[in-house]
């Protein structure tokens, strides 16, 4: 009797726990308290990333100034010289390369970041971390390779000043806002992209042919000036175009840049980034189940 009593007496009491694990309900939730206490692991798939892109290759990190160089002459030659399409009075190398590493930037990050859940199921299934670490590294390894690329622009840059021609140096006061939300942007299109390929993996085949296809929707070969100004919005549409302008803006002087252009393409991105928060947030509970 005695012992029947104290079975019941521990079943009526409730059990105490060091650690609750419960899900994370909350759709709009970042955890970003969760991120900073990985930022060890977020250093290390920075690492592995930078690292893995060019391993057992001859020529190494040298890609990465390579590939802008000759997409700049083959822009320069091709689009400069024999379509003789006009630069705005910048130098025609300057102005094709300073289209090609925003762009470059943007559309690896939204091309890796598309591949999140598919690249990566092995290992999310097998140890618990945020899933967003994965999609931050590649966004900041991506932003190594942008800082290697742009001391091949500034070099160039220099040598156009000793050539004489004027530059206005505003570069210092908005790059860091230009890079950022151009980041936010591939981020978030990235992350939709990947949510959506856990169940349509025909995504995954469309976002390559659109993604090159949008390099040309989008002011890096040729000037927004040259577009007649009832037919501007159509490439204005594209959020990624008011960033490319006002990034030549803030280092030539040249760029047609607007505030409703711009502020369209801020809340934009700003709009992309929560939708892409809830959609990642919603798919990450159940994506091993289809991936």
């Amino acid at each position: 009797m005695d012992i029947h009593m104290a079975t019941t007496n521990n079943i009526d009491k409730p059990e105490k726990w060091d650690i609750y694990i419960t899900p994370n309900k909350s759709l709009f939730a970042l955890d970003l308290g969760a991120i900073w206490r990985y930022r060890d692991l977020l250093s290390l798939l920075v690492r592995r990333d930078f690292v893995s892109q060019f391993k057992q290759t001859i020529l190494g990190p040298a890609w990465f100034f390579i590939q802008p160089i000759f997409t700049t002459i083959i822009f320069t030659v091709v689009f400069g010289r024999l379509a003789n399409i006009p630069t705005d009075g910048i130098p025609q190398p300057l102005f094709y390369m300073a289209g090609i590493i925003i762009w470059n930037y943007f559309s690896e990050c939204l091309m890796k970041t598309s591949e999140t859940f598919r690249t990566n199921q092995g290992l999310f299934g097998k140890v618990y971390f945020p899933r967003l670490i994965v999609p931050l590294s590649v966004v900041t390894s991506n932003l190594l390779k942008l800082g290697v690329q742009l001391l091949l622009f500034i070099a160039l840059y220099i040598y156009y000043i000793f050539q004489g021609f004027e530059l206005p140096g505003l570069l210092s006061l908005i790059f860091p806002l230009i890079i950022l939300f151009v980041a936010l942007l591939g981020l978030s299109l990235g992350l939709i992209v990947s949510s959506l390929t856990t169940k349509y993996r025909d995504l995954k085949f469309l976002i390559q042919f659109g993604v090159q296809l949008a390099m040309y929707a989008s002011p890096i070969v040729y000037p927004l000036s040259l577009i007649e100004d009832d037919k501007k919005w159509m490439i204005l549409m594209n959020p990624i175009s008011s960033f490319i302008e006002m990034f030549r803006f803030a280092l030539f002087g040249q760029g047609h840049v607007t505030a409703v252009a711009l502020g369209y393409s801020v809340i934009s991105t700003l709009v992309l980034l929560v939708l892409s928060i809830v959609i990642f947030n919603r798919v990450e509970k159940s994506f091993i189940d289809t991936v």
